[in-house]
């Protein structure tokens, strides 16, 4: 118990060290030409499944990804939905998001959602049953209507007789809308 105490402070130390600096210059912020993007898009890519939850059905793999992104207004937050597919069954995780304007044309983002697994057992690069995923990303505009964006997702319990979690890297190009 001390032991996990101990890395959960280390890790707030840290969190607190990289966020001061932008929570105590906003000034800076208002100064620079349009940071973020405000683009709301639909993508297409990759999705790798890198965890194995220790049980058949549940192993590591590759599969695809669309995404999508609609900017809530004047808010930080976006909508998002994603769904994940194998040769064996898809994943669908509707998600909310906050986003962080980083750069000119380019957010971080941390999401919360669910995963629906179609085909409860059956491997997708998110595990193989239904499970609340957190994730983060990062997502840039590079050209005029189209944008560049990769996060990774972590399904909290997100296999079947384990209390594994499963972890997949997504990315993509996605078209401004």
């Amino acid at each position: 118990m001390k032991n996990i105490l101990k890395s959960l402070m280390t890790i707030s130390a840290l969190s607190s060290l990289l966020i001061a600096p932008i929570l105590l210059n906003p000034g800076q912020a208002s100064a620079e030409t349009k940071k973020g993007t405000n683009a709301s898009y639909v993508g297409a890519g990759l999705a790798a499944g890198v965890t194995n939850g220790g049980e058949n059905n549940d192993a590591a793999n590759l599969g695809g990804n669309l995404t999508g992104r609609v900017k809530l207004g004047n808010t930080p937050f976006s909508a998002r939905g994603n769904v994940l597919w194998n040769d064996q069954t898809t994943a669908i995780i509707p998600e909310v998001s906050v986003d962080v304007p980083i750069a000119k044309g380019t957010n971080a983002f941390l999401t919360g959602g669910y995963s629906f697994v179609e085909k409860n057992g059956s491997p997708t690069p998110i595990g193989n049953r239904d499970a609340v995923v957190v994730g983060a990303g990062i997502e840039s505009e590079v050209a005029n209507n189209f944008l560049i964006y990769t996060n990774a997702k972590v399904g909290l319990s997100a296999y079947q007789n384990s209390p594994a979690s499963a972890v997949s890297i997504n990315g993509g190009i996605g078209y401004r809308f």
